[in-house]
């Protein structure tokens, strides 16, 4: 049984929680009791449940990489929902978990402006991002090929390293789907090289960066 012990707990920055045998309507009840206002984020595994808060250095290249990937999509003009932590979930594929961020762009004109999902119905999201500072008890790749997310962009010790979902598992692909055209995984490098100066300054270089691969393309 699910009480106000679990929202009680606290789980320290860059620590997690691993709990066993938990069943998908055990999932659904801790979800409702944990509540959309937290900090905490979960990935559920067939049975296996982890509930982890992430360091201001998860949320600072969280937060700096999706907004490279917005500023890429408005300098190419191309369209995009982003749905940020969504809980996203299959009870068919008892996989379920919160990407640090998610984006819809080849599906985009089919959940344009879309509140509600059920993946059984609707599409998954085209590309999540997946930080990874502090080691994870759970393999994140297989609930992602379950939900049957496209894309992932996987950071981790100052590396982006794109995969493409093939079959059932994830391949390190060398060009992203979602812009073919450019080598991000150069994006950490280009973040690094202006992090000192603000934001602001690594979202111009971001869009600088865009107007030049795409002139010597030419």
């Amino acid at each position: 049984m699910v009480t106000l012990k679990l929202r009680q707990l606290e789980v320290p920055p860059g620590q997690s929680l691993l709990l066993n045998d938990v069943s998908w309507s055990t999932l659904e009840a801790i979800l409702d009791e944990l509540g959309e206002r937290r900090s905490s984020r979960i990935a559920y595994d067939r049975g296996r449940l982890e509930v982890m808060t992430p360091l201001p250095e998860h949320e600072y290249f969280k937060e700096t990489l999706s907004d490279a990937v917005k500023d890429i999509a408005e300098e190419l003009d191309i369209n995009y929902e982003s749905y940020g932590s969504t809980t996203w979930r299959r009870e068919v594929k008892q996989a379920g978990l919160e990407p640090d961020n998610c984006f819809y762009f080849q599906n985009e004109a089919l959940v344009r402006g879309k509140l509600n999902f059920d993946l059984n119905q609707d599409p998954p999201p085209d590309l999540a991002l997946e930080i990874d500072i502090t080691s994870k008890s759970l393999d994140r790749f297989p609930i992602y090929a379950r939900l049957g997310v496209p894309e992932l962009w996987y950071y981790d010790s100052g590396a982006l390293k794109i995969y493409h979902l093939q079959n059932t598992d994830y391949v390190l692909a060398k060009r992203s789907l979602v812009f073919p055209l450019l080598a991000v995984q150069t994006l950490p490098q280009l973040i690094e090289s202006h992090r000192s100066s603000g934001r602001l300054a690594v979202r111009r270089a971001i869009r600088q960066w865009v107007r030049e691969q795409l002139e010597q393309q030419k």
